[in-house]
């Protein structure tokens, strides 16, 4: 938890907390409340990674500019999760981001998984939108004043992104024989990855009142998806998880892969500035 019971700078009513603001605040939180913010802030920035792949890809314009905006929207609350967790080891926002071998990012598989092809994105557009709604609905209350900012901000941008995944999962559920059999696969594919985000741990168990248990989460989860998947006339898969361990730094061969691109421009020239 904070030293201080103060948020970060500039949070009044009707202005919403920026990265900047956090970045130069003098609030530092313990380096447990810095691991549960890295979590949060690796999730965004490897999940707008992936998105912004798909800008001058997608299958129609509107989409390259829709998926485009959502990657734009986890890049700032990465940022600002990434600024927090930061202040913790005396580190910045791009330290984190850059300058961090594969085994020290904590974000899930989930967000590491292939694209795939558009509905394979869309199904676990669905599932992360989803999970971070709710998780940032209840995060709102955290006794962390800065957490809460955050979540109170990012909470209003993942309602839309959830809003976009549900309408193309309808959409493609619901028209022809080939959309309706390429959102099944892209489901098939990604619920094996949706267990480890409602798996609780004794970091999350250590910060109550601070951290959102996953596990509290899944319920409202779980009713939300089966009311949309009965709309869509889908069912919920019935698969293994697969094995996680992100949050511990363990990580499928995709990340390596993520990391090289992101972060060479960095490694190679640091310090750089434009």
């Amino acid at each position: 938890m904070s030293e201080s019971n103060a948020s970060a700078t500039r949070i009044t009513p009707g202005n919403a907390l920026r990265p900047e603001d956090i970045a130069a605040s003098d609030v530092k939180p313990s380096e447990a409340v810095g691991e549960y913010a890295l979590r949060l802030g690796d999730d965004a920035l490897i999940l707008a990674q992936r998105l912004g792949w798909w800008i001058s890809r997608a299958p129609e314009l509107e989409e390259d500019v829709a998926l485009g905006n959502i990657a734009l929207d986890q890049i700032g609350h990465a940022r600002s999760f990434l600024a927090y967790a930061g202040h913790a080891w005396g580190k910045t926002e791009d330290d984190l981001a850059y300058f961090r071998g594969e085994d020290e990012f904590r974000s899930c598989h989930l967000v590491e998984q292939p694209n795939g092809d558009f509905a394979r994105t869309i199904a676990r557009q669905l599932v992360i939108s989803q999970y971070q709604f709710t998780l940032y609905a209840r995060l709102m209350n955290s006794a962390d004043d800065t957490l809460a900012a955050i979540a109170a901000k990012a909470v209003k941008e993942v309602d839309y992104h959830r809003d976009h995944a549900r309408q193309w999962v309808l959409r493609l559920a619901l028209g022809t024989e080939e959309s309706r059999r390429r959102i099944v696969e892209g489901i098939l594919l990604t619920w094996p990855y949706v267990g480890e985000l409602f798996e609780d741990d004794d970091l999350v168990t250590g910060l109550d009142g601070v951290a959102v248990r996953p596990s509290g989460l899944r319920q409202a989860f779980d009713t939300d998806i089966e009311s949309l998947f009965a709309e869509a006339e889908l069912e919920v898969p019935a698969v293994p998880f697969a094995v996680g361990g992100g949050r511990n730094g363990r990580h499928s061969e995709h990340l390596g892969y993520i990391l090289a691109e992101m972060q060479v421009l960095a490694r190679e020239h640091p310090g750089a500035t434009w």
